[in-house]
Parts: C-alpha cells; structure tokens; sequence
C-alpha cells in the first residue's frame, strides 16, 4: 500500500513511472510567469488566469559534444590533470547550442582555465574577443554572469568560458594578467553591471560619466522617462510598463 504522496510505480518494471517523476520536478520548478502574459497590474482576460509557465533546468551538455569540441575538452581535462585538478571540479557545466562551446567554470577557476586555454598548444586560444555582462535577477545566488568568447588562431577554432556571481558578492577575477586587452572591456562590464574584476589595474567607468550613480543595464535598474500623450490616450513611462516576472 503506498501513500497518496509517492510517485506511482511502474506495474511492469516496479520502478517509479519515468513520466511521473519528470511532472514531479517540473511542478518543483521556480514559477516564471503567471498567467497568458504575466501581468501583475489588471486582471488576465486572456482565460489563462491559472497559467504557471515555469522556468527550466538550466542547460547541459551531454558527450559526445561534436564537430571539435571533444578534443578540446580532451585537452583541457589533460591540462587540468597534470596540474592536480579533475574537469568536474573546474568545469561546472557544458554547454553546446548552435553550434558554439561553453564552458562553466566557478569564479575561483577562471584565471587557471583561461591561463591553459591560452597556453597549452594543443588549445592555444590566443585571443579574448570581449567580456560581456549578463543579469538574471531570478537566477538565485548566480545573478550576475560574466561571459568570455575565445579564438584560438592557430586552430581556427572558439570556446566560450562564463562564470556567474551573486548579487550579494559581485566579485570575478581580472583576466587582464591573462588577456591584457580585457582591460577596456572590463571596465565596461562593470561600469554597466557592476561585476567587480579583482586585480583589475584601473576598474573605472569607461562608458558613463566617473559621478553616475548605478550600473543602467541591470534588469533592476529604473528607466524613468515621462508620460506621452498621443490624441487623448497617455502612455506611461518606460519606468511604470516594464516587467520581467
């Protein structure tokens, strides 16, 4: 006799129903939207009021990953091994979509990982090509990512490496002793997002005036703007009409 609360079992095997398992761990997702469109400021007409569109599992990549993209993580598991670490410690998460490499690595990683990427000649990623900020405000305790694209142009090939920190802590590691052109672009990245880069020589705005208050390209920060008004219908400012629930 089982209680109302176990997963049904599958009669034919006595194992739980795959299908059911996976409706358990869909209902025990963070809910990302309610309703049709998500609105939180009239009722929903759409008559989907009851709608619970709820945010997936964050993407993995399973082997094989293809085109090139084994042989560089062959590589980089080797590299790693010889300076005493394991590629599961170091590279948290693989992702290939569209056809690009990203590698996930925790923040305390990311200058060894760079720092091989770049030097073993079996990689030999010479090039950064920029460092772009990213804010997720409703991924809990990883918010704000940092994202580096790298060219080897001896191999001909790309791999992108992206660390995440919390709102709370903001604080990712320079690359600059690595890729000294991320000096400009880290600055951009903090100037707009507000990831400190420990190490940076000179973390100053670089875009927005040195007294501006903020970092404009968060997810939280205000639009402001001011009302329009268009042959008698008012248009709310930016400010009063934006939502990312």
């Amino acid at each position: 006799m089982t209680s109302e609360n176990d997963v049904p079992a599958d009669p034919a095997e006595g194992q739980p129903d795959p299908a059911a398992v996976a409706g358990e761990h869909r209902l025990s997702q963070q809910v990302e939207r309610t309703g049709m469109f998500g609105t939180e400021t009239t009722g929903d007409t759409s008559g989907y009021g009851g709608l619970r569109v709820r945010r997936p599992d964050p993407p993995a990549t399973q082997r094989p990953y293809g085109s090139y993209f084994d042989e560089i993580a062959d590589r980089l598991a080797e590299g790693l091994e010889r300076d005493g670490t394991a590629f599961p410690e170091v590279v948290s998460r693989v992702v290939v979509e569209r056809g690009e490499l990203t590698l996930h690595v925790p923040r305390e990683h990311l200058v060894a990982v760079a720092r091989l990427l770049r030097d073993d000649p079996s990689l030999a990623f010479e090039m950064c090509l920029g460092v772009s900020g990213v804010h997720y405000p409703w991924d809990t305790g990883r918010e704000l990512h940092a994202v580096y694209p790298l060219l080897s142009i001896t191999h001909n090939r790309r791999v992108r490496l992206e660390v995440s920190a919390p709102d709370s802590d903001p604080r990712v590691p320079s690359l600059v002793g690595v890729y000294p052109t991320c000096d400009w672009h880290e600055r951009e990245t903090w100037d707009f997002f507000g990831i400190i880069f420990e190490g940076h020589p000179a973390l100053t705005r670089i875009e927005m005036p040195d007294d501006w208050k903020g970092h404009p390209q968060r997810k939280d920060y205000p639009l402001g703007g001011i009302p329009v008004e268009y042959r008698g219908a008012t248009i709310p400012p930016p400010e009063d009409r934006r939502s990312y629930s």
